[in-house]
């Protein structure tokens, strides 16, 4: 239930706070003062698209905040699943619209995406406006009507379920078969560059030790004529480095002998002949180990323009990277080789996803088949009571094709006169009807939901009288579990509500301001003979908006 609503600078209002209560609420007002303002606040609450022309001039944002009692809903799952703070009694929802286009929503001060705003306060409160009463002749609301009658909403859950798996299922196989057809005629050049790839026999690394290699052996003469050259000087029969500096050793070894001091220079000049006889040994190896070879230096510079044109054929970065594409590619064209496969158990899934979506479907037009027989009895009796005596109701269920509401094509078929076929709602019933017709539809949907407040937004549009009263008391037995709230402007309707809210439009120096006021019983009083004779009050329509007020609280 709605407790309170607070609005800050939206449209003609500065600053509004509404204490609402239980039953039937009446909001009357002049054409104009701004009684479609308190509905597009309302709106912003339900997640609607915020329009920055609504804010106040001269402010930089507006604000709408309403509180609710949820002490008759359970909705901890909800909550939970959300990660917001929960309180069993209350819940407070907040949505703010700033000058720069940009909107915040918040449950419990909790900041909230706009979808989940809107998926909390659908659970509870719902608003009629008088653009309900057009979108009741199209298929899509009249196929929602019943579905908000099925007992279980999961049976249109699951359809949609099976219906996305279907579809999902069907795009893959269709993605497949481009694929392949686009892979069949590639597939012989697909086999060709792996054959190519395969045939390279690749391995890590190997471009570095290739180029290592030939740097090498183009080098080879060059490197082996120094290496020549530095071992004749380290060791020759002319007196080589090493033969002199054993040379010098020997003298030096024969000097300590009466001069102890040159110990130390014996030793060391013992460790470096020793160190240049073994560096001599290893450049002898050396000298064996380089080796001219123009065929193999040949060979490994075919093998480097074979790794580098690859590279570039397959415009990769490093010869590496022929590798992992080696392996795609073979990959790819096992695919192709064994799509037959891979195709027929798609086939299958979808066959099996295509079964259990018609059964879905199947089981879903039985569930609505079910509540349109007593929707049929109820509507058609209650619209007798409403003025229409010869009233016909009945629900059509045309086949269509499988799709992501089931298979039903839904129709409200009506007629209001005797001996007049029943013809599609929206072709034949006048805006009279079409609000007698919706205010059935929510009170019997009202049984069946758990919304605990329902606005009604001059639902009477085209209706007067004693109609208008019976109008009146329907929105008054909705109002007897839970809350209604009822803009009008008629006085029948005006005169049944528990709490009576008038809407005035002042005009001050600054600008034009709307205000919402709880009137009394007087005020109540006057408000009604004023809807009964317009702007001069006469004492007949005080007398009769009295008669009114009394049957009311009889």
């Amino acid at each position: 239930m709605l407790q309170r609503l607070y609005i800050e600078h939206y449209a003609l209002i500065e600053r509004l706070t509404l204490s609402l209560d239980k039953g039937m609420t009446v909001i009357t007002g002049e054409t104009g003062a701004g009684k479609s303002i308190l509905l597009g606040a309302l709106s912003l609450i339900l997640g609607q698209r915020a329009d920055v022309k609504a804010i106040q001039e001269g402010q930089s944002r507006c604000l709408v905040e309403a509180e609710f009692d949820i002490s008759s809903r359970d909705l901890s799952d909800f909550f939970e699943q959300h990660d917001l703070e929960y309180s069993p009694d209350s819940c407070l929802v907040r949505r703010e619209i700033y000058a720069n286009g940009k909107s915040r929503a918040f449950v419990n001060d909790s900041p909230v995406s706009l979808g989940l705003l809107k998926d909390l306060t659908l659970q509870l409160i719902d608003i009629h406006s008088q653009h309900q009463n057009l979108l009741i002749g199209t298929n899509k609301f009249q196929l929602e009507i019943l579905d908000a009658l099925v007992a279980d909403p999961s049976l249109a859950e699951a359809h949609l379920a099976a219906f996305h798996h279907l579809r999902a299922l069907e795009a893959e196989l269709t993605a497949l078969n481009e694929a392949l057809a686009k892979s069949k005629a590639e597939e012989d050049y697909l086999r060709f560059q792996v054959d190519q790839l395969n045939a390279a026999n690749l391995s890590t690394g190997e471009i570095e030790a290739l180029e290592a290699e030939w740097a090498l052996l183009s080098h080879a003469e060059e490197i082996q004529q120094g290496l020549g050259r530095l071992f004749s000087l380290l060791d020759n029969d002319e007196g080589g480095l090493v033969s002199q500096l054993h040379q010098a050793h020997v003298q030096a070894d024969s000097l300590k002998r009466h001069y102890p001091r040159m110990a130390d220079y014996e030793e060391r000049l013992n460790t470096a002949y020793i160190d240049l006889k073994d560096m001599t040994a290893d450049l002898d190896v050396l000298l064996n180990d380089v080796e001219v070879n123009p065929a193999r230096l040949e060979q490994i510079g075919d093998r480097i323009n074979l790794l580098y044109d690859l590279q570039k054929k397959h415009r990769v970065n490093h010869p590496d990277e022929l590798i992992p594409l080696r392996d795609e590619l073979t990959a790819t064209l096992d695919a192709i080789e064994h799509a037959d496969d891979k195709r027929a158990q798609i086939e299958k899934a979808r066959s099996v996803a295509e079964k259990e979506a018609i059964r879905t479907a199947a089981t879903l037009t039985e569930a609505r088949q079910q509540v349109s027989k007593p929707l049929i009895q109820r509507l058609t009796s209650m619209l007798k009571q409403l003025g229409i005596p010869n009233a016909r109701f009945d629900v059509a269920f045309i086949p269509q094709p499988l799709g992501p509401t089931g298979m039903d094509l839904i129709r409200f078929l009506f007629s209001a006169n005797k001996n007049v076929t029943l013809q599609p709602l929206e072709d034949i019933a006048s805006g009279g009807e079409m609000s007698r017709i919706m205010l059935c539809l929510k009170s019997i949907m009202a049984e069946h939901l758990q919304l605990s407040t329902l606005v009604f937004d001059e639902i009477d549009t085209g209706v007067s009288g004693e109609i208008a009263y019976r109008m009146g008391e329907i929105m008054r037995d909705i109002a007897a579990n839970r809350q209604v709230l009822c803009i009008t402007h008629l006085p029948q309707i005006a005169a049944l509500g528990r709490n009576h809210f008038k809407v005035r439009k002042t005009e001050t120096k600054a600008a034009n301001q709307t205000t919402v006021t709880l009137l009394t019983q007087e005020e109540r009083l006057m408000e009604i003979a004023q809807l009964l004779s317009g702007a001069n009050v006469t004492e007949a329509a005080i007398l009769n908006a009295r008669h009114l007020l009394a049957e009311n609280n009889t």
